[in-house]
C-alpha cells in the first residue's frame, strides 16, 4: 500500500506529461484555426469556380 501511495505522489509531481498535454492542446488550436481560415477560403473559391463554369457553359460556341 505504501508503494502505491509513493507511485501516485511521483506521478502527480511529474511535470513531463503536462508538457505533452500543452503541445497537444496547442496543435489542436492551430489545426482548428487553419481549418477555419482555409475552410472559408475553399468555400469562396468553390463558389467562384462554379460561377465561371456556369458562365462558360451558358455561352454558345461559334
Amino acid at each position: 500500500m505504501n508503494n502505491l501511495l509513493k507511485n501516485i505522489k511521483e506521478f502527480m509531481s511529474d511535470e513531463e506529461g503536462l508538457t505533452v498535454v500543452e503541445y497537444v492542446i496547442g496543435a489542436a488550436m492551430l489545426v482548428f484555426g487553419l481549418t477555419s481560415i482555409f475552410g472559408n477560403i475553399g468555400t469562396v473559391l468553390g463558389d467562384k469556380l462554379s460561377d465561371i463554369v456556369d458562365a462558360i457553359s451558358t455561352t454558345s460556341a461559334p
